[in-house]
């Protein structure tokens, strides 16, 4: 992210053009974003950090670690069947590149373009800036591949050179528009520092409802702040405005008139006490590696990056289908934070002796690897296999059987219905392939597993994950969820966790 200095005057800016995210086309229904694994995420990160290191430390402008993080980019997205173009411009003297990868199809008359800079500053690696955006943009895309994903607009991706150095990258970009093909931008998605070590959870002020600053984005931004607010509501993670003050690639797109959003975790700026309420974390600075040479892989919170993930491949998938508007998200949620009428062992046929499931405050157990963890995604209450901490890690886990817990009786209305929440397994290297974690649907006195994971013979250390269903074929049925949790025998040390479940 760029230094603290104004690149526009976006008050006084001239919209050259006036688009709306809302005059898209719209389709049946909004297909439900697959959940983008945090790992694969961090596994670009540590490649980042590869090209950092053998190319004297940074992936800045003008740099061969800059370059080379590009061609690494490009080679992904070249094998997953994107068209890429390789935009080359010059600034003090060096040549920069953009790097614009566009999914085949939709209606190239109303693009979604989706945006982070790649280049860091010279003093580091750059990997939470914003070798986090980046590499979760360029993430989001590898699954818009894996899924086939055929949406109503044209998407198209852009990894934007020079940002470091005032915006130069996307400002090259924007520059190199007709009238005609910047009319064809409906929106535009940018994502700078999503992985800050002490997160906030910023949205771009889209429709200025904080009243600072420089004043609303073009007519639409309000839309895409919409439907990213609508998404961390959906996982219990409050959300404030940040303004559109000129740090970051949206610049050159809204004073074209592009509509913009856009998510960040924080930079330099110190978290308020307040803030600290709210999400936790100190009352420090949100990154204290920023532009510095301890900006590494060590330097991410992989709870905020996998939050922020989800967020915009959500985003991508809700707006590029057609539509501002998210799936619904008030068929159901439950974020644990106070007693839902939801009851262990309903159907009188656990067998587990302890690590029962519970709703609880859990306490973090370790045994080599972290078994269970001391924090939630949000609030402070999840369901949880035994949530006291006990003597040893091994006190309170499930043992000798299975342990289960049942919502209460959810009606879903006609239509397309998708149940999502946090989750995990831990295990030690006792466990088996017949111990498990599973997600059941109850419909009358049938419960089908919709969601398993087994076991293995191998460490596996608890760390929260979100999952999606489709839960379409029960629509128009009252139904119950059933979370379990098996002990196949009794040397296993197994434990689970569920929090922010939600029907949209």
């Amino acid at each position: 992210m760029l230094g603290r200095v104004r690149i526009f005057s976006l008050l006084g800016a001239t919209a050259l053009l006036v688009t709306t995210v809302a005059a898209a086309p719209a389709q049946a229904a909004v297909l439900a974003a697959p959940d983008i694994s945090v790992t694969s995420v961090k596994g670009h990160l540590t490649q980042l950090q590869s090209i950092a290191t053998a190319n004297g430390g940074n992936r800045a402008h003008g740099r061969p670690g800059y370059l080379a993080s590009v061609t690494y980019v490009k080679g992904l997205l070249d094998a997953a069947g994107f068209q890429t173009q390789q935009q080359s411009f010059t600034y003090n003297g060096a040549t920069g590149y953009n790097l614009i990868a566009d999914w085949p199809g939709g209606d190239t008359g109303d693009t979604l373009v989706v945006g982070a800079h790649l280049d860091s500053v010279t003093a580091g690696p750059g990997i939470n800036d914003n070798g986090s955006g980046s590499a979760a943009n360029l993430e989001v895309a590898l699954a818009v591949a894996r899924t086939g994903f055929q949406p109503a607009r044209h998407l198209r991706f852009g990894w934007w050179g020079a940002e470091e150095l005032g915006l130069r990258g996307s400002t090259a970009y924007v520059n190199s528009l007709t009238t005609a093909q910047k009319a064809a931008i409906g929106g535009y998605l940018n994502f700078d520092m999503v992985g800050s070590p002490n997160p906030g959870y910023f949205l771009y002020d889209g429709d200025n409802s904080d009243g600072t600053g420089s004043g609303p984005g073009p007519s639409g931004s309000a839309e895409i702040e919409d439907v990213l607010e609508a998404y961390f509501t959906s996982i219990g993670v409050a959300t404030r405005g940040t303004d559109f003050d000129g740090r970051s690639d949206y610049g050159p797109f809204i004073a074209a008139g592009i509509p913009a959003g856009g998510i960040f975790t924080g930079a330099e700026g110190r978290k308020t006490a307040a803030q600290v309420t709210l999400w936790g974390g100190t009352a420090t600075a949100f990154d204290p590696c920023y532009h510095a040479a301890c900006d590494t892989v060590t330097n991410i919170n992989d709870t905020a990056l996998n939050r922020n993930s989800d967020a915009i491949a959500n985003a991508v998938w809700t707006l590029a289908a057609g539509t501002t508007t998210p799936p619904p998200t008030g068929v159901y949620s439950d974020t644990f934070e106070t007693a839902t009428g939801w009851t262990v062992n309903a159907a009188g046929t656990d067998t587990a002796t302890s690590g029962r499931f519970e709703r609880g405050d859990p306490a973090a157990t370790s045994s080599g690897v972290a078994t269970q963890l001391g924090t939630t995604p949000s609030g402070t209450y999840a369901l949880v296999t035994g949530a006291a901490a006990g003597a040893s890690a091994g006190a309170n886990d499930v043992d000798g059987g299975t342990t289960t817990v049942r919502s209460p009786a959810i009606t879903l209305p006609t239509g397309t219905r998708t149940l999502s929440f946090s989750w995990y397994l831990a295990h030690l290297s006792n466990a088996t392939s017949a111990d498990y974690f599973r997600v059941q649907v109850v419909s009358g006195t049938t419960a089908t597993t919709v969601f398993s994971q087994a076991a293995a013979a191998s460490d596996r250390a608890a760390a929260w994950q979100t999952a999606s269903v489709n839960l379409s074929a029960y629509a128009g049925q009252s139904v119950r969820l059933q979370i379990e949790a098996a002990d196949t025998g009794t040397a296993s040390l197994i434990e689970a966790a569920v929090d922010n479940v939600v029907i949209s």
